[in-house]
């Protein structure tokens, strides 16, 4: 099953790792030097229109990808089923 994470975005469901809100996960110093690494590896996606309120952690393929989304942590989680 797809999970769409907004701005035209899909990912296949068995593929989220974790969804965690941005306020709240931005906070610690590892999580922002997480996703800057991530993004300096070229793993960020950014499916977002307006800021990011969560961010997704994928695996695809042994693939890593992050995908900043416009949808909070708890819509997304929903879609999930």
């Amino acid at each position: 099953m797809y999970v769409n994470i907004g701005g035209g975005y899909a990912v296949r469901g068995e593929e989220i790792v974790a969804v965690f809100d941005m306020d709240n996960a931005t906070w610690s110093r590892i999580t922002r030097d997480a996703l800057a690494l991530a993004e300096k590896r070229g793993e960020v996606i950014n499916a977002a229109e307006d800021l990011p309120r969560s961010f997704v952690l994928c695996e695809e393929g042994g693939r890593k990808k992050t995908y900043l989304s416009q949808l909070s942590s708890a819509a997304i989680a929903r879609r999930r089923g």
